[in-house]
This record gives structure tokens, sequence and C-alpha cells, in this order.
């Protein structure tokens, strides 16, 4: 009653809400001071990432303007396929030198060459990079120096010895495996022993290829079209693992190649029957580049 009189209570009760306020305001400030120190650490981390991609940018740029700069061409390029391969891979086995005095490094990344094939070539290196990924061998007189791009790139190594490492596994056909070529339309598996083909098989399949102005639009024309290649992609990697072998190739049209579980996979231009078509993609994927260095 009394503090009614006096006024008290409507001076408590604001004082009531004014603290509430307060309380409001100091956890407004709490939060926001918390999200400031995330903002805070979240743009340092930016920052971090932003000069490690500017770093590696700068490192790049160089990179290519070093190898822009250097005018070197390689001596001679050539594909070598058949008796042509087999004959310069046994060159290459028959040179023999001093302990440690024949050097073969495979490079699998034009970016990060070995030192020890940087030290071997010096201003030379920019060639070995554009070959890469490729198998490459020297000796210490320097009478051999060239790069081989292989059908099957190994694992990166480096190694002296007194004779080159030519595994001709991973230039030729070896032992039992299955190749085989895909395109949207056609498909083609054979089963080899080395080099000779001990069975064939191969189908094709009707896909739309033209659209025509008329009955049903571009989009449902795309959908069938898509429609009928994944079911032709499907018989493929059925075929495929029906196989009763241990290493798996294939190869064919680009696009397709990252639907299929292989060992080792190959874009080629082989087009007409299956197998002729087939024959014609096993020598492309067997092929050998050469460079000169």
């Amino acid at each position: 009653m009394l503090d009614d009189l006096l006024g008290r209570t409507k001076l408590k009760e604001r004082i009531e809400e004014l603290e509430e306020q307060v309380h409001h305001l100091e956890r407004e400030r709490d939060a926001e001071s918390e999200r400031r120190s995330d903002a805070v650490a979240a743009k340092q981390e930016a920052e971090r990432e932003l000069n490690r991609l500017r770093d590696r940018i700068a490192d790049l740029e160089g990179r290519v303007e070093e190898e822009g700069d250097d005018e070197r061409e390689f001596r001679r390029t050539e594909t070598l396929t058949g008796d042509r391969r087999d004959e310069v891979l046994a060159r290459l086995q028959r040179v023999e030198t001093d302990r440690e005095g024949a050097l073969t490094a495979v490079v699998t990344d034009e970016h990060d060459v070995p030192e020890a094939v940087r030290a071997q070539f010096g201003d030379r290196t920019p060639l070995v990079a554009r070959a890469a990924p490729c198998v490459v061998y020297a000796d210490d007189a320097d009478l051999v120096n060239v790069a081989l791009r292989p059908a099957l790139v190994p694992e990166e190594r480096v190694a002296w010895s007194e004779s080159f490492d030519v595994d001709e596994s991973w230039f030729r056909p070896t032992g039992r495996f299955a190749f085989a070529l895909v395109r949207s339309d056609l498909f083609a598996l054979g089963v080899y022993e080395d080099s000779e083909r001990v069975s064939l098989t191969g189908f094709t399949t009707d896909v739309k290829s033209d659209h025509s102005k008329g009955g049903f639009s571009q989009g449902r024309f795309e959908r069938i079209r898509d429609g009928q290649i994944r079911d032709h992609v499907s018989r493929c990697r059925e075929a495929i693992a029906e196989t009763d072998v241990e290493r798996r190739y294939v190869a064919g049209e680009s696009t397709l190649l990252g639907e299929f579980d292989a060992d080792a996979t190959a874009s080629v231009d082989a087009t007409g029957k299956p197998e002729a078509a087939l024959d014609s993609a096993v020598r492309d994927f067997w092929s050998a580049r050469l460079f000169a260095l």
C-alpha cells in the first residue's frame, strides 16, 4: 500500500524491465563477440588458403614460363607398333654398362620430374616433362637418351644399374587378359593369350544418332538416346565381368571409359565392324610413343 502511495511499485516494475533489457543486451553482446571471433578465425583461414593458392599459381606459372622459354625440340618422335616396337625394346635390353651406368626412371607427372632425372638431363628436363607419363632410359656416357610412353605406365621409380629395366608387360601384351572396345553403339570383346586372340564376342546397339524436327522434342530425343546408351553400357559391363581372366583392359570413347572397372583404359578412335574395330583398338592400345631427347 505504501509503495503504491509513494509510486515505488511502478518504479520497481520499471527497474525489473530495465534489468531484463540489460541481461538481454549482455547476451547479445556475448553472442556477437563469439560470432566476431568465429568470423576473424574464418577470415584468417581464408587468407592462409588464398596465399597458398597464390603461391601455387606463381609456382605453376614459373614452370610454364621456364618450359615455354625453352626452344628445344625432340630430336625425333615415333609411334612404335608390332615388330618395330619389339625391335626397339630388344635393343634397349641389349645395352650393358658398368655398375650403375644405366638409368631407368618412370616419370608419371609432368610437374614432378624426379631430381635424379633433372640432374641427368639438365636443360633438357622440359622435354622429359613433355613426354610424361613415360619411362626414361639414359646412360652415363650420354649415348642413350630416350623416353618411351608405354601402354601401361608403372609406378614412379628411379634406378641406376648395369642395364635398363625393360619390362615387356609395360609395352606389349603378355599372359591371359581380356580386351574390350566400347563405343556408344558397338561392343567387341576379345580374350587373349599374349598377342593371340583366342575368343571374340561382340554386338551392336541401335542408338538414335539424328534428331528429326518432327515427332518429338529435342529433350525427349536426348532422353531416349541417353537411355539406349545406358542399356548398352550395362550389357557391356556384364559381358566383361563374365570373362574368366585376371586382367581387363577397356578402350573406346573417352566419355564412356569411366563407366568400367578395368586395370587400364585408353581413348582410341577405332571404327568399323566389331572384329576390325577391336583389332585396330588393340594395336593402338599397345603402341608405344618414342621421344628422342
